[in-house]
């Protein structure tokens, strides 16, 4: 009988009292067995929007195919070791075990609890005054970048960004239509000279380390960058990345400190000091931007994780997260001297190390091998057992800003030993014996 009633339930059979069941009306035989997928003939694609035809053709980055037992200065990665996870633990449990009525959607905004940790923390660590209700959680600086574009920028609208500058963030802006304007950074950020005369919806900058190249925007340019900003009614995201690792100096006060018109948005992320997997950050908005942001947070997912966000906010009000990033700060600082040390050793003059004063990376250019060797010397060190990144990707296509004529590479270590870091290094100067003669037959 389950067998008549799940028939029927599908429509394959119909069935009446006091009488037999019979097979559906208008039931056609099922098609031939599908073709193997290759085998297919494609589907004509009706339409997609204007968005889809765009992210189509972009050149995204892709998750890099490593080998295990390669040595990589991957930038994002975080050592294993590094994530707390007895004091991960202890909280979720607890939190897990609180009796609730229900399980429902969480805060659009975030779990209140959080918001107010984390407006406590960024004023007595980062010198960042705003409300509870000005912070937004989200899915990370992704998710960040994605609701600033969407609600911000229209197709055809100017965007102001760093030269070199974090592919995704161009990508995002790239994707609904905007007009990238490539602005040149030096020793001091984005130099403001060459900021467009005529208004730009938004400039998307990293002030307070420059990625990748690693500079400081000095005070001057922080207020010109506002000033500029206020000129033209244009929106500032100062995306602020890694600013707790600072090495010997006090971490730098954020763009948003200096902002007396609310006109920054303001960028941060756990993936540096917990992990790129938690998929946890926040947008600290300027007031008249509360309302429509939440309303696109809401369409995109909902929320972030409830119960993650709980964790968090017990962590940070412990003071269990401060002494991990204290911790974590000089985990790393050796790691970035041990990367400087074994640089300066196995290639001397050869090489010339830029953004050692904070962050999780550095970026090394190799002045005997022509940029155009750039993916050559990638694999010379992939044969060796040795991953590095380069750094021309970070460039828009024509690199005009770029001064260096030689290759570059952008060296991530967090995640990295001090002793792999000496091999990894040693191994790399022993795949490039012969630079300069490769720079001569390239150039000839």
């Amino acid at each position: 009988m389950t067998i008549y009633e799940q028939l029927a339930a599908e429509g394959y059979i119909e069935t009446a009292a006091g009488a037999r069941a019979r097979v559906s009306l208008g039931l056609k035989p099922l098609p031939p067995k599908p073709q193997p997928l290759a085998a297919r003939r494609p589907h004509r694609v009706a339409s997609i929007s204007a968005y889809g035809k765009r992210i189509e053709v972009l050149a995204l980055p892709q998750p890099p195919v490593t080998d295990p037992a390669h040595i990589n200065f991957l930038y994002g990665a975080i050592a294993d070791e590094d994530f707390p996870k007895l004091a991960w633990r202890r909280h979720y449990n607890r939190a897990l075990m609180r009796r609730q009525q229900h399980l429902y959607y969480g805060a659009t905004a975030g779990e209140l609890q959080l918001r107010e940790e984390l407006q406590a923390y960024l004023l007595r660590a980062r010198g960042l005054a705003c409300t509870a209700d000005q912070i937004l959680i989200v899915h990370g600086t992704q998710q960040a970048l994605e609701l600033c574009a969407r609600v911000l920028v229209d197709p055809g609208d100017h965007v102001v960004m760093e030269e070199p500058c974090y592919l995704m963030a161009r990508r995002t802006f790239e994707s609904l239509g905007a007009n990238i304007i490539a602005t040149p950074v030096d020793e001091q950020g984005v130099v403001t000279d060459y900021l467009p005369k005529s208004r730009c919806t938004l400039a998307y900058v990293t002030p307070s380390h420059q990625f990748p190249l690693g500079s400081v925007m000095s005070i001057s340019r922080r207020q010109a960058l506002l000033a500029w900003a206020h000129r033209h009614s244009s929106w500032i995201i100062e995306d602020d990345y890694d600013s707790e690792f600072r090495y010997g100096l006090r971490p730098v006060d954020p763009l948003q400190s200096l902002d007396t018109r609310s006109c920054v948005i303001y960028v941060g992320t756990f993936s540096k000091a917990l992990s790129p997997q938690l998929r946890m950050g926040y947008l600290v908005l300027p007031p008249a931007l509360v309302t429509t942001f939440r309303h696109a947070k809401q369409l995109a997912d909902r929320h972030a994780p409830t119960l993650d966000q709980v964790v968090l906010a017990e962590l940070i009000r412990s003071g269990t997260y401060e002494r991990h990033l204290r911790r974590l700060k000089r985990e790393n600082e050796r790691r970035r001297g041990a990367l400087v040390e074994a640089i300066t050793r196995c290639f001397g003059s050869r090489a010339h190390v830029e953004g050692t004063d904070s962050g999780l990376h550095v970026v090394v250019w190799l002045r005997d091998i022509p940029r155009s060797a750039e993916q050559q010397t990638v694999e010379k060190a992939k044969a060796q057992g040795v991953g590095i990144w380069p750094v021309s990707p970070l460039y828009a296509e024509g690199q005009r800003y770029r001064k260096q004529r030689c290759a570059g590479f952008v060296l991530g270590y967090a995640s990295l030993k001090e002793a792999d870091i000496h091999k990894a290094i040693r191994l790399l100067a022993a795949a490039l014996p012969e630079a300069d003669g490769e720079r001569r037959r390239l150039h000839r």
